[in-house]
């Protein structure tokens, strides 16, 4: 048997901060490893002998010795739950993620008590790995832990695990984490992280969702900071509108949305490398819309803007075709086409 200070503060398991809403699993667990360490009396001679070696090791913190002589017993044939487990908890005292997760996965295949034990374990990783700043460690348990327990709360490391995923190009993954982040979040740090979700959003090609985000973040920023948020909003406004406009058979009220966000980037001035071309599908959409003087004076404004290039000669070839008519087959049901 093991000594009382193993079976008391040096083995119970690290609950992750949101654990209050779920006293069983450190009840459950510290149950579990009360099986694991007296499951030593059903093991053979050898292999008793190791276990043994083993808690003995682990109650003093030598964990390195302790695997070895579970390592060994397993080898030997103790590959039951409980010892298996028991190498799993000391690879999560050596902060060895994939290993303590690959092991309790083998003891949980045997018996499903463990699950409680794992998730304890692993969580207490991940925030451990989280206090150190080493992201992807963090994520792993995290991960390990979600694919025992989906659902399970992990509030306190949203933010970073959002920032995990969106650093490794995850952006889909990051968002979640993000909107959980963003309702925890303080005053202080909600514009960041409004920023930040809206470039996921860019960054997987939604800008209708992007924009909601960085016009919060605008709402809520200096001045002095609307640069780049300006820039992120000019673009996907101006992407978005394009996208709009050269769908099949478009309804008024789409090309109404177009046109708005348009004048939104011709608004903020920015990205400034698109105005020339903001101002030319101005133009277009208001020729689709029927409104030839606006459309005129908005393909007039593409020669004045900057980069404008080949493009100023495309919008006044245009200008040209609704101002002069060019016959009928440009007024189609009152439209400037």
């Amino acid at each position: 048997m093991l000594p009382t200070s193993e079976t008391s503060s040096s083995t119970a398991p690290v609950a992750h901060p949101r654990a209050p809403a779920r006293p069983g699993v450190l009840r459950a667990a510290a149950g579990v490893l009360a099986t694991v360490f007296a499951a030593a009396c059903a093991a053979g001679p050898n292999e008793e002998s190791s276990i043994r070696r083993g808690d003995e090791a682990f109650a003093v913190g030598k964990y390195d010795e302790a695997l070895a002589e579970y390592r060994l017993a397993v080898r030997q044939g103790a590959d039951d739950a409980a010892t298996l487990a028991r190498v799993a908890h000391t690879y999560a005292r050596l902060e060895r993620v994939d290993d303590a997760a690959t092991f309790y996965a083998e003891a949980i295949a045997d018996d499903s008590s463990f699950v409680d034990q794992a998730v304890a374990d692993l969580m207490r990783m991940a925030d451990h790995a989280r206090v150190r700043r080493d992201r992807f460690a963090m994520a792993t348990a995290v991960e390990r832990a979600l694919r025992l327990r989906p659902g399970l709360g992990v509030t306190e490391m949203s933010l970073d695990l959002a920032r995990h995923y969106f650093q490794t190009g995850e952006y889909g993954r990051a968002l979640p984490f993000y909107e959980t982040a963003l309702v925890e979040a303080s005053d202080s740090a909600t514009g960041e992280i409004l920023f930040e979700v809206g470039q996921a959003y860019e960054e997987i090609d939604d800008c209708q969702h992007a924009l909601l985000y960085f016009e919060r973040f605008r709402a809520t920023s200096r001045p002095r900071d609307f640069g780049e948020v300006d820039w992120h909003i000019g673009t996907c406004g101006f992407n978005l509108a394009r996208e709009i406009r050269s769908g099949a058979d478009v309804p008024d009220e789409e090309l109404d949305r177009a046109l708005g966000l348009i004048d939104r980037t011709l608004e903020l001035g920015e990205p400034r490398r698109l105005q020339a071309q903001a101002w030319f599908e101005k133009g277009l959409i208001l020729a689709e819309l029927g409104d030839c003087t606006g459309a005129m004076e908005a393909l007039r404004r593409v020669g004045t803007a900057d980069n404008a290039g080949a493009l100023a000669d495309r919008a006044l070839a245009i200008f040209d075709e609704i101002r002069f008519g060019r016959g009928l087959e440009y007024l189609r049901g009152g439209r400037c086409r």
